[in-house]
């Protein structure tokens, strides 16, 4: 390919193609947004974009003189344009934002979601944003120079770019002022820049040196009471958001099966800890409230299982999604016998929800008949997780058509995806009837659910898909979860009374540590008074 560049350029030339390259190719969303934002029209509008279009442009100069010298020119280039062009295709196609929690997801996910992600758009985004500029990096002749001289050089288009830039935003300083601090969220548009920064955010939470195990919850005593003990299941949703449910007023009946259950218990008013799994479950099972959270902290403390089980409670975690994010790593993890993984996972790439009902069904049989210990079980879902939503449900609980049959949401008609995602929830409404009936039928134990999921998703409302928004800056769709409760007719009436008085209450999943302790008649001073449902009718239900 050398024949195409004849021609030797300088490195400041070199450096400033590249910073061109990064601030106009990968930076679409961006740019949209803040003329979106800033209202503008006609040529005012038309010198802010050029405007940001010359700032962006002189900042990555700027970085790129800094980095970029004789040796590493062309690694930095192809560094920077490899991780641009990457997050730039889930920036500009889906909306997300690049922050620390959504690398931590990413980090944290497995091989098979990382394959959802994996499409022809992606593949031709890699070609012309990834491929093709780093082999122009790769051929192109670059000018050799003395380290003086270069030196020099770089110290003169520095301060040149400076006052160019500094000039820009001085000319239009109210516009840039008003867009980012406004809208601080915008920044995490830009690429690669944002993608670098929550990198390193991360990188500094995985450079903590590892910390001992710190006991929580020593206090912890099982206040036994009379009659048969309790099996509470507790399922964990993914990426289920309230306002598909029918049940929370949704127009279509995603909730066919569940809208017959009449003494179920319906939270309209939900709220989730985060925004992703990697965040949601450490957080809702830590003890600590969203506001409080420690991510630190709860990775290295004992939480809500670990509590139940040093009060007595035999804890068992089934897994049908990428694992509890540390949240049971102290307790029994059921392992999904052969038969039922081969009746719900093959042929297919990730088990049905119908593995966990059937693990649930068939660890409840394995408990001896004169074994009373009570059981808390945890079942994590599948749920809705997205992409391939279509993937989420079975031929008979696909009401909704024409649906989106395939990874790249973003090129689908929106009542498509709609209609995907829709069915999802139905055949969670499905799974979870079916929970409900196993309890129903168990009568060796007072029996008890608890659903709610982890966060929400968004599939394309102001051009957002997927969910990990930065929770300041999150749409209710990612953040307003499905929360319901069911118990047997034996439970504590005047428990269950004092929960349906609070399903129009504000309330999430900062009220699960508290309130599933009290439920299961566990005593400890961790639990928070004012987050704990049962503290509201106390005078009846202690």
């Amino acid at each position: 390919m050398q024949i195409f560049f004849k021609k030797t350029i300088s490195l400041n030339c070199f450096n400033l193609l590249v910073a061109v390259w990064l601030a106009c190719a990968l930076n679409i969303s961006f740019f949209k947004k803040a003329v979106e934002y800033s209202g503008l029209s006609g040529v005012h509008a038309g010198f802010w974009l050029f405007s940001l279009v010359l700032v962006l442009s002189s900042y990555y100069f700027i970085v790129l003189q800094l980095l970029s010298w004789q040796w590493t020119k062309k690694i930095v280039a192809i560094l920077m344009i490899i991780v641009g062009g990457c997050s730039a295709y889930f920036i500009n196609s889906m909306g997300v934002m690049m922050t620390p929690e959504q690398i931590q997801n990413m980090m944290q996910t497995d091989h098979r979601e990382v394959t959802n992600l994996f499409s022809s758009d992606f593949i031709l985004t890699l070609i012309w944003s990834v491929i093709l500029p780093s082999l122009v990096v790769i051929f192109i002749p670059v000018q050799k120079t003395t380290f003086f001289k270069q030196l020099i050089s770089k110290i003169l288009t520095i301060f040149a770019s400076l006052i160019v830039a500094g000039g820009l935003i001085y000319a239009s300083y109210i516009d840039f002022s008003s867009l980012f601090r406004g809208h601080r969220e915008i920044r995490l548009l830009i690429s690669p820049n944002s993608t670098f920064n929550a990198g390193l955010s991360y990188y500094k939470k995985l450079s903590y040196k590892p910390l001992p195990l710190v006991k929580y919850g020593e206090d912890a005593t099982h206040n036994k009471v009379a009659g048969k003990p309790k099996l509470m299941v507790l399922v964990v949703g993914e990426t289920a958001r309230a306002e598909s449910f029918s049940l929370n007023g949704y127009g279509r009946e995603t909730n066919p099966e569940l809208s017959k259950v009449s003494d179920l218990i319906n939270f309209n008013q939900a709220s989730s800890c985060g925004t992703a799994t990697a965040v949601s479950v450490p957080c809702m099972f830590s003890g600590m409230p969203r506001v409080d959270y420690d991510s630190r902290l709860a990775s290295h403390r004992e939480g809500l299982l670990d509590i139940m089980q040093r009060a007595g409670y035999k804890v068992t975690w089934i897994d049908n999604n990428s694992g509890c994010k540390g949240a049971c790593d102290r307790v029994h993890q059921y392992q999904i016998p052969k038969d039922i993984q081969k009746q719900y996972c093959e042929g297919r790439e990730y088990c049905t929800d119908g593995v966990l009902v059937a693990s649930l069904q068939r660890y409840i049989k394995s408990i001896p008949e004169n074994d009373h210990t009570p059981q808390l079980v945890v079942l994590h879902q599948m749920g809705s997780h997205g992409p391939a939503y279509y993937a989420r449900t079975l031929p008979e609980f696909t009401p909704f058509k024409p649906t989106c049959d395939t990874n790249t949401i973003q090129d689908c008609a929106h009542q498509n995806l709609i209609n995907s995602y829709d069915n999802s929830i139905v055949y969670t409404d499905h799974i979870l009837k079916q929970v409900l009936d196993q309890l129903h039928d168990t009568t060796k134990y007072q029996t008890g659910f608890w659903y709610l999921s982890d966060h929400g998703e968004s599939t394309g409302e102001n051009g957002l898909y997927l969910h990990g928004a930065p929770y300041a800056f999150a749409p209710s769709q990612q953040t307003h979860i499905p929360m319901m409760m069911w118990f047997s007719p034996d439970w504590n009436q005047q428990q269950i009374q004092c929960l349906g008085t609070q399903k129009n209450s504000k309330v999430g999943q900062d009220n699960l540590f508290p309130t599933l302790l009290s439920l299961l008649d566990v005593k400890s001073q961790t639990i928070d008074l004012k987050l704990d449902l049962l503290s509201h009718c106390a005078s009846t239900t202690k």
